[in-house]
């Protein structure tokens, strides 16, 4: 966290070339930043190109390193040609590829650098408690679940269900898992389901996982993104 008045460490950049117009946009991820990719506006870098899911990529920083996640694109996610299937770690002059569009990461070196006016500086999210889950890939894809009570349970989508999140597929439990706030801390937990909850595609069980800004949480086959904030 920086002290007031300090500006945030940038450690990287992605840098991406639009094939119509030929303008190449700069966007500078700060020490904790996570940055989502995808065609919908909300995301943090959006690429409005078809081939491009609606949410369809994530990078973000886990233990000193960037990190870039498919989120159950249609198309997939390929760095440097090798299409990748776990979160992957990138490395100066990585390139990232959405099927079609092409993107540069890059480290940053040079702390003095003037920013270019079109660069867009993606910082650290502030964790006061709040929290969403964004729906990456399914029926329910680009859906944003809002958290607004401290204890959540999460389920299919049935007629007699009474959890707070549904999801409509098939491969969610009745109910699946549960999200609790213990103090700002949003916890994950399993609640013994046929086909399991993940983060990061690491197992979650009954005992709980904390959930970090970014984390790429799997219900069976659903997959969704945690953002705090």
């Amino acid at each position: 966290m920086t002290s007031p008045g300090t500006k945030p460490l940038i450690l990287a950049k992605i840098v991406w070339e639009d094939p119509q117009t030929r303008s190449i946009a700069e966007f500078l991820l700060t020490e904790g930043a996570t940055a989502t990719i995808g065609r919908l506006d909300s995301n943090d870098i959006a690429i409005k190109e078809e081939h491009v899911s609606r949410q369809h990529a994530i990078i973000n920083y886990r233990d000193g390193i960037f990190m870039i996640t498919d989120l159950g694109s249609a198309n997939g996610v390929f760095v440097n040609d090798q299409k990748i299937s776990e979160p992957f770690p990138l490395q100066a002059g990585d390139l990232i590829r959405l099927y079609v569009p092409q993107l540069r990461f890059e480290s940053v070196f040079d702390r003095s650098e003037r920013l270019a006016e079109t660069s867009t500086v993606i910082t650290a999210a502030v964790n006061t408690g709040k929290g969403k889950l964004i729906i990456s890939n399914g029926m329910q894809e680009g859906q944003t679940l809002l958290l607004l009570r401290d204890r959540l349970t999460v389920g299919r989508a049935i007629a007699n269900a009474d959890w707070e999140i549904k999801l409509e597929d098939q491969s969610v439990s009745r109910p699946h898992a549960r999200l609790e706030l213990v103090e700002t801390t949003w916890v994950l937990r399993d609640l013994g389901s046929a086909n399991g909850t993940s983060v990061n595609n690491a197992p979650v069980t009954e005992k709980g996982r904390a959930l970090r800004d970014g984390d790429v949480i799997g219900f069976g086959g659903v997959m969704a993104v945690f953002r705090v904030g």
